[in-house]
């Protein structure tokens, strides 16, 4: 692969502030230190929203497929695969491949008179589809937009971003949204990528469909009020189910799930598709919603985000951050193969190489500002609807909070 090697400076910081984290769905710790040496960034260990990724050493079969299937009907038919075969939507993708990052004249004037000017960009480190930050600093494209950088690994990157340990990371929007109602000082600038997370059952339950999780116990790993119960609260919602009475939403950790369920203590789990893939094909699991399903296929998962306050005192250093982070989802949009040996020798993808491209490239990395401005607005009226934000009714004022798009 032909890669410019951005030199890291991988920050070794101690988390100063301990926030309320039930509203943030993180759990709390002090920073860890992240060195060249140990740098591979482990899956979603401690519950705190990211993604667990794949087991390391398990091969398994993948059979991609040409078209697009839902979870339930693609479970059903044994093609699996198909719901990852990617949905085109008009608009979604942003093309930033082949942008010169290089700041004008302009931008240079405008960045220096910037408090930020000469600070380097502190991105946090994650894995998966949320490496979009650090992969920009590894094709050396913070440099290339006129910054310096340095990797951040904490335990929560609301944390981080509420306390300006962190100036950029990609996450959930269901990780986020609600501590920005609650006054945690981040927003929203970009869209990252779409998908990511279904609903598993065990593959011989009578489990097909969510309307047959009524009256039973699904699980949600990181809790109440965090990610993934929000995201779980959608996915029911959108086929007419309420999460709050319908069926109970309990927490059992990503890897208690599968023996919960044999216990018959839940019914499902929501699971991070690169986690459960291998299972699935054990025939140990199968999946009957899914966050790549047709109609959620035009709305982010997750999104880029930012301090509000470095935004609103920053604005062209925060434009050529973003420019570099979606100069970095386009690169991984078009060359899943490459972006994906990419994550894997750097630690920040995990399990099976085609397994990892074909999901991989299901995300469409990089998506479109006024698309994502749309998705945010459509998952901000249901948050309000379905009682996840409490603090606040008002979808406009919501919103002035979570979305600053800056390009």
């Amino acid at each position: 692969m032909n890669k410019a090697r951005a030199s890291k400076k991988i920050c070794a910081l101690t988390m100063a502030t301990a926030m309320a984290l039930t509203a943030c769905g993180g759990a709390s710790s002090d920073a860890s230190a992240v060195t060249e040496a140990d740098g591979q960034l482990a899956g979603d260990l401690n519950n705190d929203g990211q993604i667990e990724m794949g087991q390391d050493g398990v091969e398994v079969d993948v059979n991609v497929s040409d078209v697009h299937m839902n979870a339930a009907d693609a479970s059903a038919s044994g093609n699996w695969e198909a719901l990852f075969t990617p949905i085109e939507v008009d608009g979604r993708a942003i093309d930033m491949a082949d942008i010169d990052l290089t700041p004008t004249a302009e931008e240079k004037a405008a960045m220096e008179a910037e408090p930020a000017y000469g600070q380097p960009v502190k991105y946090y480190m994650s894995d998966g589809c949320t490496a979009g930050p650090t992969v920009a600093d590894d094709l050396g494209y913070y440099e290339e937009a006129g910054l310096t950088a340095e990797g951040f690994k904490g335990t929560s990157y609301t944390e981080a971003l509420g306390t300006q340990q962190a100036t950029v990371a990609v996450g959930h929007i269901a990780t986020m949204l609600v501590p920005i109602t609650n006054g945690v000082d981040l927003t929203f600038v970009g869209g990252a990528h779409i998908g990511c997370k279904s609903l598993y059952v065990l593959a011989d339950s009578e489990y097909d469909t969510t309307e047959d999780l009524k009256g039973t116990k699904v699980s949600v790993p990181n809790g109440i009020g965090a990610s993934d119960y929000n995201i779980t609260c959608l996915l029911l919602d959108a086929d007419g189910i309420n999460p709050q009475t319908d069926l109970e939403l309990t927490q059992v950790s990503s890897d208690a799930c599968v023996a919960a369920m044999e216990r018959g203590e839940i019914s499902a789990a929501l699971l991070s598709d690169t986690f459960a893939y291998a299972m699935m094909k054990d025939g140990k699991l199968k999946c009957i919603r899914s966050l790549l399903d047709e109609d959620f296929a035009d709305e982010n998962c997750c999104v880029i985000a930012m301090n509000r306050t470095f935004v609103q005192d920053n604005p062209v250093h925060a434009k050529k951050i973003v420019q570099a982070v979606q100069k970095a989802h386009s690169w991984m949009r078009e060359n899943p193969e490459e972006a994906t040996e990419l994550l894997l020798e750097r630690g920040w993808n995990g399990g099976d190489y085609e397994m990892n491209v074909m999901i991989n490239n299901s995300l469409q990395f990089g998506v479109d500002q006024d698309f994502t401005g749309n998705s945010l607005r459509d998952v901000t009226e249901r948050y309000v609807r379905l009682g996840l934000i409490t603090n606040m009714d008002d979808v406009d004022e919501i919103m002035s909070l979570a979305w600053t798009p800056v390009l």
